[in-house]
């Protein structure tokens, strides 16, 4: 699907930081399921066929071969994307289609919001298995959302910039509401960030913090944090946890 990739290379860079982050992992998903198709042979019929297929999480499985349904949100997520490169290709890439597939299928509703907090047991054994990753940056990255309350979008996206060791803050310029904050860091924090900031195999192609290894453009992205976090939870029967409250005040919710 050419589209897409065109709109991950034109529209995709003019919105906030963090949903440039989601929108390329949102379309690597596009691209395995649906690349096949160019936008004029996407039927109602396609698209309906593809989101059933996330629902029920018939393209990932458990280790018994079950597969793992996903959440309302994340489909409604992918389909929003979907929809929206239709309509930038009808209304402004002049592609004569006549009319949004996307449209006329139903999209998942909302689900409830979740409340599922874990147990001190619970908290110890998650926590644990994030310090034994292989990769260090899971647990940095953990660690400080704990100690800082930052979301792990505005953490996995940082660069050495809008890190001030010597003054212990950090300063965010895309956050949720948009405005930009400066974020104080406790002596923990800091000492995370100093940790991450000196990784021995550090490359000299990036300054991000967190990153990834070089993708197909030949650059390098941020960690995907998401992806390793939820296999992380799923692995220790915490699927269902969206929030937790570690020792009665810091809270996993950044996460």
């Amino acid at each position: 699907m050419d589209a897409l990739k065109r709109y991950v290379a034109e529209i995709t860079p003019t919105k906030r930081l963090m949903t440039q982050v989601a929108e390329k992992w949102q379309a690597v998903i596009l691209l395995k399921h649906l690349g096949k198709y160019s936008l004029a042979a996407m039927t109602p019929e396609i698209i309906a066929r593809f989101r059933d297929m996330r629902l029920a999480g018939e393209d990932r499985k458990d280790k018994q071969g079950k597969s793992l349904p996903r959440a309302n949100n994340t489909v409604w997520l992918d389909l929003a994307l979907l929809g929206h490169l239709f309509t930038v290709a009808i209304k402004e890439w002049g592609v004569g289609l006549p009319s949004n597939p996307v449209l006329n299928i139903r999209r998942p509703a909302p689900g409830p919001g979740r409340n599922r907090r874990l147990s001190r047991e619970e908290e110890l054994r998650l926590l644990a298995a994030v310090d034994k990753h292989s990769n260090p940056m899971l647990p940095w990255i953990v660690h400080i959302a704990l100690e800082t309350g930052m979301r792990s979008s505005e953490i996995v996206t940082l660069r050495r910039m809008q890190v001030d060791i010597k003054r212990r803050i950090v300063r965010l310029l895309e956050t949720k509401n948009t405005l930009p904050r400066t974020v104080p860091l406790s002596t923990a924090a800091t000492e995370l960030f100093r940790e991450s900031l000196s990784h021995p195999i550090r490359p000299i192609d990036t300054d991000l913090i967190f990153f990834g290894e070089p993708r197909r453009d030949g650059k390098r992205h941020p960690y995907q944090f998401n992806p390793v976090w939820l296999n992380l939870k799923r692995e220790q029967g915490l699927a269902d946890v969206l929030a937790s409250t570690i020792s009665a005040t810091k809270r996993l919710a950044a996460l």
